[in-house]
């Protein structure tokens, strides 16, 4: 039996992952599944559960981690787990769908481990732009983008880990570039 394919799309906060993705949604429709991450931080404004994350207490995320239940996971900003449920990929792609996962350098340093065919893409923006982004959307704390800002420069430094890199320095191309990606893996299913 032939699995779909995992498609990992990691970068910095505010390199557009969760649009670019949205953007492949609505090209792909039913063939391809936005896996949802499992977190232990609360819920910001307008975020729902099972929709933008699983938001679960800190118990049942270690019981989870106890029973296997995760592909990869991680400690963020040492405070907040996020995680891969496996539920969230092995069963959609063992129907022959393709499953995107937005996860941070860590986590997709992880899942290579677990899921050694996945393909991996990082995502980036041209200097300055992420950290403008990040202000614009004006969910957090100086202190909180100071902390991403910092984090986003050693996930910068990773790059060559990834399969392909992809600029995010115009939309329309990025999306365009994510869905060649994203049609090849699935046209080279048996």
């Amino acid at each position: 039996m032939s699995l779909g394919p995992l498609i990992v799309v990691s970068g910095p906060a505010g390199s557009g992952k969760s649009t670019l993705i949205e953007m492949a949604l609505g090209e792909f429709g039913p063939r391809l599944r936005h896996s949802v991450s499992a977190t232990t931080r609360a819920p910001r404004k307008g975020e729902l559960d099972g929709i933008h994350y699983h938001f679960w207490t800190r118990d049942r995320f270690e019981a989870g981690i106890a029973a296997g239940e995760f592909l990869e996971y991680a400690t963020v900003f040492g405070k907040d787990y996020y995680g891969t449920p496996r539920s969230e990929v092995d069963q959609y792609r063992k129907q022959g769908m393709a499953v995107v996962l937005d996860i941070d350098v860590q986590g997709a340093s992880q899942l290579r481990r677990t899921c050694p065919d996945a393909y991996t893409i990082f995502l980036r923006t041209p200097p300055g732009e992420f950290e403008r982004r990040l202000r614009e959307r004006g969910t957090e704390t100086e202190e909180a983008i100071q902390r991403r800002l910092a984090e986003a420069r050693v996930e910068l430094s990773r790059a060559a880990e990834f399969d392909r890199v992809i600029l995010n320095d115009n939309l329309d191309r990025a999306a365009a570039e994510l869905c060649d990606i994203i049609r090849s893996r699935l046209s080279a299913m048996p």
